[in-house]
């Protein structure tokens, strides 16, 4: 799943790639991605413009230039949107050249055509991610469900500290839970916890005040770093400016099981934690 990293990754590209360009057809080929009014969609959309492009944790955020209308797109689990003008091609999401190349393919579910002949295309293998056209109130009411994210002012040792304190379930599904924490998906909790030296199964309010510190610590640290290395793909894939997503070789945890523990030598171990596989050091975390 694209985590705060790689949508903060899209949304800067898609800036330079988008924004002030009119709009000249929208062609669904999956409806049910479409979350909103099926009609509105598509009239609100045809010869707008976008005229900025925004986050809030893992939801992009595009304003349009007329109405006072924002289409909201979230990648969920296999989401990626792909630009593609004059044959290049920019894409954005986990970068697999299988599911990105022959555009329009049958990954493809939204495409939307720019009057300077780029195409932004929607694609998603397991059909989870969505795109939902709504109103200021609406946006405003769904950006404040999301807690505060890493690297934000109200994030900080005493926000965390109270969070958890109050809480017995594990602290892997608080640091997933997006009503709590914003931003923070599978790949960055398990390198978080492991950078810290916490076991993902223990309940949040048995962390000392050491170990909340170093939680703290180790969200803003580990997602200022993967933003600055463009998020992590799980391949070589170089788009036509030359960029990809680097992170992959900075993980110590994540995607080793099997392998040595590169701190402690010991086997890196994976099991399920808050739903989802959750890998871990036995003997660096505790």
């Amino acid at each position: 799943m694209p985590e705060l990293p790689e949508v903060e990754t899209i949304k800067n590209d898609l800036r330079k790639k988008v924004i002030s360009k009119k709009i000249k057809s929208i062609k669904v080929i999956l409806k049910r991605t479409v979350k909103s009014n099926f009609n509105e969609f598509l009239t609100n959309l045809l010869d707008n413009k976008f005229i900025s492009i925004e986050r809030a944790g893992k939801l992009l955020i595009f304003e349009l230039k007329s109405k006072e209308m924002f289409l909201l797109v979230h990648l969920k689990m296999t989401g990626q949107l792909i630009y593609s003008e004059n044959g290049r091609i920019i894409p954005g999401g986990h970068a697999d050249a299988s599911t990105i190349k022959d555009l329009p393919n049958k990954y493809t579910r939204v495409i939307i055509e720019f009057c300077n002949g780029g195409k932004l295309f929607f694609n998603d293998t397991r059909t989870f991610g969505y795109m939902k056209l709504v109103g200021k109130k609406e946006l405003d009411e769904i950006v404040s469900k999301f807690g505060p994210e890493p690297g934000a002012k109200e994030f900080n040792y005493k926000y965390l500290k109270k969070l958890l304190n109050k809480r017995t379930a594990n602290i892997k599904s608080l640091l997933l839970n997006q009503q709590l924490i914003a931003g923070i998906g599978n790949i960055y909790a398990d390198e978080i916890l492991f950078k810290a030296g916490v076991a993902p199964e223990r309940a949040a309010n048995s962390l000392d005040e050491n170990e909340i510190k170093k939680i703290n610590i180790a969200a803003r640290e580990i997602l200022r770093a993967a933003i600055k290395y463009r998020g992590t793909t799980f391949n070589d894939y170089v788009d036509a400016d030359g960029n990809t997503g680097n992170f992959l070789k900075k993980l110590k945890i994540y995607g080793r099981e099997g392998k040595k523990c590169q701190v402690c030598g010991e086997i890196v171990k994976k099991k399920k934690t808050a739903g989802r596989g959750t890998h871990y050091c036995s003997k660096c975390q505790s």
